[in-house]
């Protein structure tokens, strides 16, 4: 992920959500220096308690508001921190986005990612105008 992808300078979303986004990034922010287990178990409990659908364009705004929470934090905010953040923020609005982990092997070099994504639709906030290269290797 390059750093314009990683925070978003547009204010997006209602007051609730932009709320949501930044207790989500800082929840994110908190369970990602847990170990990983821990923060599965989080997510895993989050997304039963969040039964509600979420649209796509729902789901675009909460990663942009994730993004545009990040702008002040002063340490890293990417995929993984702005992935877990939305789907933490969907939780908190009793909706649900999957949060998947993943690698690119093409083109090369080998890259990992972490995405928010809907369950039959995709990924949420990505750009895939080239095409999506990425493998799941775990979704929650």
């Amino acid at each position: 992920m390059t750093t314009t992808e990683a925070w978003s300078t547009v204010r997006t979303g209602t007051f609730g959500k932009r709320v949501a986004a930044h207790t989500g990034l800082l929840l994110a922010l908190l369970l990602l220096r847990l170990p990983f287990r821990y923060t599965t178990r989080v997510v895993r409990w989050a997304r039963i308690r969040a039964r509600r659908p979420v649209s796509r364009a729902q789901a675009e705004v909460l990663v942009l508001a994730v993004r545009h929470a990040g702008r002040w934090w002063p340490g890293r905010v990417a995929c993984m921190e702005t992935s877990l953040g939305a789907v933490l923020a969907a939780a908190l609005l009793g909706q649900r986005l999957d949060w998947c982990l993943g690698v690119r092997f093409t083109p090369p070099p080998v890259e990992y990612h972490a995405w928010a994504a809907l369950p039959d639709v995709g990924p949420v906030g990505e750009y895939t105008a080239a095409g999506w290269h990425h493998h799941t290797a775990l979704t929650i």
